[in-house]
């Protein structure tokens, strides 16, 4: 975990911008995390059936390259830490989708990731209840901070995902009780775990600085029939001797004389951006724990009567003939010429191509039968039935949105 913080301290440094304190707070609850129980594998950061994780709390992008490099993702190399927030590195000041290996998500405006991962969580049920255990069996888990929990759209996500019943969706809260302008007290007095409880989530509070209480917290979460809120709290910029604690660390680099004085209470005396070959090994060995699994997952998928559909939907490779039943629609209208509002005629077109395209997922935010995006053929997705093409949101509109990123992230389906 100090090998995070130092990483994480360093980079802000040489940047002279960044936060370091989320980043040094979060080290604990990110190692028993990546560690131990975390589904991916470096080598193969496609992997469909790997866990995913979001870094709601996009501000401190630090703890997810550090976590990238020292696990051994390729291009998460130790120049691109050297080059944080610099013009043209992979390690933007946010973490940016399509960069770097092992980025989920574009995350920067708080609250979109959560809401991301409500639709990745969604997809992996989705593609479970036609697939099967054997291809798609993965959890999605998300670190998220108090501004991720004070955005509006965190209350439309969470109460989709409790009324969905998403049991595989997990956020680790980071729970410092300090923004940038100084204590959450200043600005926020709700009580989260009642909140998410609330909302059909199970929820609970542990010492975030104790990795084996955080790591009971998840393998419980893990059984759970809910969503699970695991607040972990945690002192930011923890062993930074004059500002853990504070907002001085959130948003600013620490300064030499701090980080001096961090390096010594941590025990952690290597000169900048050095980790200890020992304690690198130690990590490389975290990022193939997963490599067994990705092997007998290989090897099911191989031998599965499923594979060709499978791997046509995970690819977004539409299937042959799709083509054929638009242009015969096409030229009906052309030759009948019809005069109807164009909502109704988008739910003639999405009734021809439904049917054709197995990845055509729908929805509306409580406006179905105004804008007529639900096609004939399309059944309700429930809590009891992923098998449905059809999402009622609810009157969601930017939780349904953003899940809708998350759903074409996570892949296997055109929202």
């Amino acid at each position: 975990a100090n090998a995070i913080r130092a990483l994480s301290m360093d980079a802000v440094e040489k940047a002279n911008s960044g936060h370091p304190g989320m980043p040094m707070g979060m080290a604990d609850v990110a190692t028993v995390l990546f560690a131990d129980i975390l589904k991916f594998d470096p080598r193969h950061p496609q992997w469909p059936d790997r866990d995913r994780f979001v870094l709601s709390a996009g501000h401190g992008s630090m703890l997810l390259y550090s976590l990238l490099h020292l696990t051994g993702y390729e291009d998460m190399t130790l120049d691109e830490l050297k080059r944080f927030r610099q013009w043209g590195a992979k390690t933007a000041g946010h973490p940016e989708y399509g960069h770097a290996q092992g980025i989920e998500t574009t995350t920067g405006p708080l609250g979109q990731g959560i809401a991301n991962a409500v639709g990745m969580a969604l997809a992996e049920r989705l593609l479970n209840a036609e697939f099967g255990d054997d291809l798609v069996d993965h959890y999605t888990y998300v670190i998220a901070g108090d501004g991720c929990l004070m955005e509006g759209i965190s209350h439309e996500a969470i109460s989709l995902a409790g009324h969905l019943k998403l049991n595989k969706l997990i956020v680790l809260f980071d729970d410092n009780q300090i923004s940038i302008d100084g204590p959450t007290s200043l600005t926020v007095s709700d009580d989260q775990l009642k909140r998410f409880e609330a909302s059909g989530w199970d929820a609970c509070r542990v010492d975030g600085h104790d990795p084996v209480a955080v790591a009971q917290a998840i393998y419980k979460a893990k059984a759970s029939d809910k969503p699970s809120l695991i607040a972990c709290r945690t002192t930011i910029a923890k062993g930074a001797p004059t500002k853990a604690g504070t907002a001085a660390s959130h948003g600013s680099p620490l300064g030499e004389s701090e980080i001096a004085g961090a390096r010594e209470k941590l025990g952690w005396p290597h000169a900048p951006f050095v980790v200890p070959d020992e304690i690198r090994r130690e990590w490389l060995q975290a990022g193939k724990r997963s490599a067994g699994e990705f092997s007998a997952w290989s090897k099911r998928l191989d031998t599965s009567d499923r594979k060709d559909a499978f791997e046509a939907r995970i690819s977004g490779e539409l299937p042959e003939g799709w083509q054929l039943a638009l242009d015969e629609m096409k030229q009906k209208l052309a030759e009948s010429q019809p005069k109807e509002a164009t909502r109704k005629s988008s739910q003639n077109v999405l009734d021809v191509l439904t049917p054709h395209i197995p990845s055509l997922l729908g929805g509306s935010a409580d406006l179905t039968g105004s804008n007529n995006t639900k096609a004939k053929d399309a059944g309700a997705v429930t809590a009891q039935q992923f098998g449905g093409k059809y999402i009622y949101y609810g009157v969601r509109e930017h939780a349904m949105a953003a899940a809708m990123n998350g759903l074409a992230l996570h892949g296997g389906f055109i929202p």
